[in-house]
């Protein structure tokens, strides 16, 4: 497993201590995905009722605190597949 996912997870399961109502899936381009849902998060790649993919620095920037991810997807570097209120949900989580 890629150490940039080790980290996403590590940094993800801080942030969303209670789980997550609902499935998502975050895609880290050319690292893998990993998966919330109620259970946690962990790396994955399986169907989801929401797939957010972004670069790594844009995810780091996002976990950090250092990028807003209503921004990033507002300027094209945060993509969006599925339940958008599923994702403003989560992204309000995550920020």
């Amino acid at each position: 497993m890629s150490k940039v996912i080790d980290a996403a997870v590590e940094a993800l399961s801080a942030k969303l201590t209670n789980g997550f109502a609902g499935v998502a899936k975050f895609v880290i381009e050319g690292e893998g995905a990993i998966m919330v849902d109620s259970d946690g998060v962990r790396a994955g790649d399986e169907p989801a009722d929401v797939t957010l993919t972004a670069s790594s620095d844009v995810f780091e920037a996002m976990l950090a605190g250092n990028m807003n991810p209503t921004t990033a997807f507002m300027t094209g570097k945060l993509s969006v597949d599925g339940s958008m209120p599923m994702a403003m949900q989560l992204g309000a989580a995550i920020s």
